[in-house]
């Protein structure tokens, strides 16, 4: 059963590399699968693309740290636009990268005392933005502080409005996954320290075997 990884897509060359990353480390972890990369938006080749070049059953595991737009709709269009015939969708990987994220705090030079901002993409769908804040809400307990949000598009507050407003020495958080145009803008923030996009962590890898083993029982359940 093939797995499908999708990512958002960005035309920074260094986001494509970390999604190849990430999907060579989930193929070295399962052996025979045929592991394919798909973008939901900007990059070739979309899931519909992919899914016409696949024989047999998929599992598309979208790599997404919400379930804004392009999990929501963009990626099941293009999923039917495939016609693909046995595909099955998992929800997107976000809320087992926590961990991931206090390891990229602390390697950018996080220190306790310091004021942290959570930086995600934004979105248009309110139910992402609340799984943002509960994100964010999980962070402070790990940092023993208050975490605001920041916004790198589509949603307010933007992230430099926070950084700016926030006292003392500000460390950034990321709740990205790749660089790309929404982490240029979260590292033009203006904060003393700009945590990495969560990249090819294993926490990331573990949650695409996850979400990829969980359709499998499903599937052999029905």
């Amino acid at each position: 059963m093939t797995l499908v990884l999708v990512a958002h897509g960005t035309r920074d060359p260094a986001g494509a590399v970390v999604v190849e990353e990430i999907a060579a480390l989930v193929r070295s972890r399962l052996g025979g699968v045929p592991v394919r990369v798909a973008y939901a938006d900007v990059r070739q080749p979309d899931v519909t693309a992919v899914l016409r070049d696949v024989p047999g059953p998929a599992v598309v595991v979208p790599a997404f740290l919400a379930a804004g737009y392009h999990v929501r709709v963009d990626i099941p269009a293009q999923i039917a636009a495939s016609g693909h015939p046995d595909v099955t969708v998992t929800a997107p990987i976000g809320p087992a990268l926590l961990p991931a994220v206090v390891a990229r705090l602390e390697e950018a030079g996080w220190q306790p005392g310091d004021s942290v901002v959570l930086a995600a993409a934004g979105s248009s769908d309110e139910r992402a933005l609340s799984e943002v804040r509960k994100v964010a809400q999980a962070l402070s307990r790990r940092v023993g502080g208050p975490v605001q949000v920041g916004y790198a598009a589509t949603a307010s507050p933007h992230i430099s409005d926070v950084v700016a407003a926030t006292p003392g020495r500000v460390a950034v958080a990321s709740w990205l996954l790749a660089p790309g145009l929404f982490h240029r803008a979260v590292a033009e923030s203006g904060a003393a320290v700009v945590a990495a996009p969560i990249g090819a962590h294993l926490r990331v890898v573990e949650a695409v075997l996850l979400r990829y083993y969980q359709a499998r029982c499903l599937e052999d359940v029905a």
